[in-house]
């Protein structure tokens, strides 16, 4: 594979609605596209997920614009790439930087699909036409509004409901919803905003029957987290906790989850997505796909990788037009009744507007051979 030219685009997106985590709240979308072409014209995109603060992770959008500009594009120009997979052991010398990364290596998938012929869910290994989606609702300052919310949702025919928690809005929250909504597959995340301390809350969400509760302890931790899982019913699901396979191998040692929650970005690629997927199919631990309020094509990949076979719970990966006015792909993602169908089209299988990413882009670079 000839790399001759790499573009780093630098975009600013208002999504719909604002989005209210534990970290904060966001509405103004901050992120990162690559582009890479061959000598044929033939262009890859990928999407950096890292936001503008560094609230989830250590990293945010100026660092990973450093780290690709410094380093990580210099090294895939100047050497010779084979496969995708290649990019994982040229950038092992550098530290973390996962969703840095991960731009780049996506962009270079997709390039790699359509230089084959092939979808990139094909090139993957992934087996399923058709994945269930969920949705994730932020946290609301009523009642009413969730509720509300909720059921626009569930009318939607979204397969699975999640609910953002934090200390003083989580059991009574909880509670309200499912006297509503009794039946639901609902589950709650919490962004890493308890302790141990904060056990007898965790406990009394066990009556609830939730699918699992997501990331409820420390970012990073595994050991705490296989303490509280011995003491609740609740599946624990993995988020912030998970980088590597490595990470994942030792969670799944020590008892730490039932479940794991996999974003591309949070673990540096799609390369090492197909190893976690891999080792979890073995070990039976359940994934599913995590949200970044990608756009279009950060959306694609989600989908590309979803159709692994143990990809078994609904994702994040709602439709385009949940978030945008207008997506910078087309078609842009819908789910219909809940139901995302996989493009067989070569690559990520959806066009990039480029007119729509020049829109938007704040600043713009371009590297070449």
């Amino acid at each position: 594979m000839k790399i001759s030219e790499i573009k780093l685009y630098h975009m600013q997106m208002r999504m719909k609605h604002p989005f209210t985590t534990s970290f904060g709240t966001e509405q103004d979308r901050d992120f990162l596209l690559v582009e890479v072409k061959d000598s044929s014209g033939l262009s890859g995109w990928g999407e950096g997920v890292a936001s503008e603060r560094p609230l989830y992770s250590e990293e945010f959008t100026q660092q990973s614009w450093s780290m690709l500009e410094q380093f990580l594009i210099p090294e895939a120009l100047k050497q010779e790439i084979s496969h995708p997979d290649d990019l994982q052991y040229l950038y092992k010398p550098y530290k973390r930087n996962y969703m840095a990364k991960s731009a780049l290596e996506g962009a270079v998938w997709d390039l790699y699909a359509k230089q084959q012929g092939k979808s990139l869910a094909t090139m993957l290994g992934g087996t399923k036409k058709h994945i269930e989606v969920g949705i994730s609702l932020g946290i609301e300052n009523s009642y009413e509004k969730l509720l509300e919310n909720i059921q626009g949702k569930v009318d939607e025919g979204y397969k699975r409901i999640k609910i953002k928690i934090k200390p003083g809005k989580d059991v009574d929250v909880v509670r309200e919803v499912r006297k509503h909504f009794p039946e639901i597959p609902l589950m709650v995340d919490a962004n890493s905003a308890y302790t141990l301390a904060d056990i007898g809350t965790l406990k009394a969400l066990d009556e609830f029957k939730l699918m699992m509760i997501e990331q409820p302890l420390a970012a990073g931790d595994i050991i705490d987290h296989a303490k509280l899982q011995k003491e609740i019913k609740t599946p624990v699901c993995l988020d912030e906790s998970i980088h590597s396979y490595e990470d994942a191998r030792q969670a799944i040692a020590l008892g730490s989850c039932k479940i794991i929650n996999l974003k591309i970005g949070r673990v540096g690629g799609l390369t090492e997505s197909k190893r976690i997927h891999d080792l979890c199919e073995q070990a039976g631990i359940p994934l599913w796909c995590g949200g970044m309020l990608e756009s279009g094509i950060g959306r694609a990949h989600n989908i590309a990788i979803a159709s692994l076979a143990n990809f078994t719970l609904p994702g994040d990966t709602a439709s385009s037009s949940r978030y945008w006015e207008k997506d910078i792909i087309v078609p842009e993602v819908v789910a219909e009744n809940g139901i995302l169908t996989v493009n067989d089209r070569p690559g990520i299988g959806y066009d990039v507007l480029v007119d729509e990413v020049e829109k938007h882009a704040i600043n713009k670079k371009v590297f070449k051979k």
